[in-house]
């Protein structure tokens, strides 16, 4: 295969790293497929290769490397995919283009319920999906689970991204894991009753809603409100100063605030598998996992690595353990909810 062919052929993609000499096809050498931005990973990828000496070739694409792994087959170069959601996860999962991967250090350092059973893919960083309101809301007022969204007392008091975005659908699956398909179904329209405007834009979006008055309540990833502090537009710096975070479903008993990851696992057809495995393995290290919070305030998957000081000032929460694969397998059933109600 020539390096022409290694390239992506579709505009929105951006390549990183050189890849003048081609695809890798011995140890030494790694290719990475990522959904995630350059940015994000740039940071593992220099210390991965001061660590070893592998040289790392990435190609970054928003969308369509799930068809371009189809379309290459076995001559793919692709050794390691990297994605968020779980729902990305589990497409290439389901494609059957990811690799089984057998390794005891993946296994002690990343909890069952976020690997998949199959260990074709694993998670290196959790996000947790929180309820963002008006600094100036009393104590006593705020919301303090998912369920309370669909209480009456917030009509026309709540902002959203569309339902139908992966976080979204993925937050109305863990309803269905806890309230079956009837009861996430009242839920969501009780949410969509109580919307100040048609859900529109991204999570930042919704703390600028907040910001500029349009509504009280908005639902939002965590590592937003921590882009928002440290952008370099000064605008955000207001929006994220505007609202408060709470991590829902806390109290005695109840289940914990819903997450989701960022992920990913080793190409089926990769040439090079047990640098990829290393390279998996690597990411569950301390220090590549704390790189996950100091770049993208992610928390980390490993037990044994606490969060950056930055994400403890935000408070401590207990997580909903739902497997991620079960979120995955109730995609479906979460869409047709969002398509009921319209959300």
């Amino acid at each position: 295969m020539t390096a022409l062919s290694f390239r992506l052929l579709a505009a929105a993609v951006v390549s990183v790293g050189s890849l003048a000499s081609g695809p890798a096809l011995a140890d030494g050498e790694l290719n990475i497929y990522s959904h995630r931005q350059p940015f994000l990973i740039e940071p593992f990828i220099k210390k991965y290769e001061e660590e070893t000496g592998t040289r790392v070739n990435i190609v970054f694409a928003e969308k369509g490397l799930v068809q371009r792994l189809q379309a290459e087959g076995e001559q793919s170069p692709a050794d390691v995919i990297l994605t968020v959601d779980i729902a990305r996860l589990s497409e290439y999962a389901d494609a059957d283009l990811l690799a089984p991967t057998e390794s005891e250090i993946l296994e002690a350092d990343i909890p069952e319920h976020l690997r998949d059973p199959q260990n074709r893919w694993f998670a290196f960083a959790k996000r947790t999906r929180v309820i963002a309101v008006a600094k100036d809301m009393p104590e006593a007022e705020r919301p303090k689970r998912y369920e309370d969204l669909a209480d009456p007392v917030w009509k026309g008091r709540i902002c959203t991204r569309p339902g139908s975005h992966v976080y979204n659908r993925a937050l109305t699956a863990s309803m269905i894991a806890a309230h079956g398909v009837d009861g996430a179904t009242e839920w969501a329209q009780g949410l969509v009753d109580n919307l100040a405007r048609k859900p529109q834009g991204n999570d930042r979006a919704q703390a600028k809603a907040i910001y500029e008055g349009q509504c009280d309540v908005a639902i939002m990833n965590n590592y937003y409100y921590g882009k928002m502090l440290t952008s370099e537009d000064p605008a955000q710096h207001d929006w994220a100063a505007a609202i408060d975070i709470i991590f829902p479903n806390q109290g005695e008993g109840d289940r914990g605030a819903h997450i989701n990851v960022s992920g990913g696992g080793i190409a089926i057809h990769s040439k090079n598998k047990d640098e990829a495995r290393r390279f998996l393995e690597f990411l569950t290290e301390p220090e590549a996992q704390r790189l996950y919070a100091d770049v993208n305030f992610e928390y980390p998957v490993n037990p044994a690595v606490g969060p950056s000081d930055e994400l403890k000032s935000w408070g401590e929460f207990r997580e909903d353990t739902l497997p991620i694969a079960r979120i995955a397998e109730l995609a479906p059933d979460a869409q047709k909810v969002i398509d009921t109600v319209g959300w």
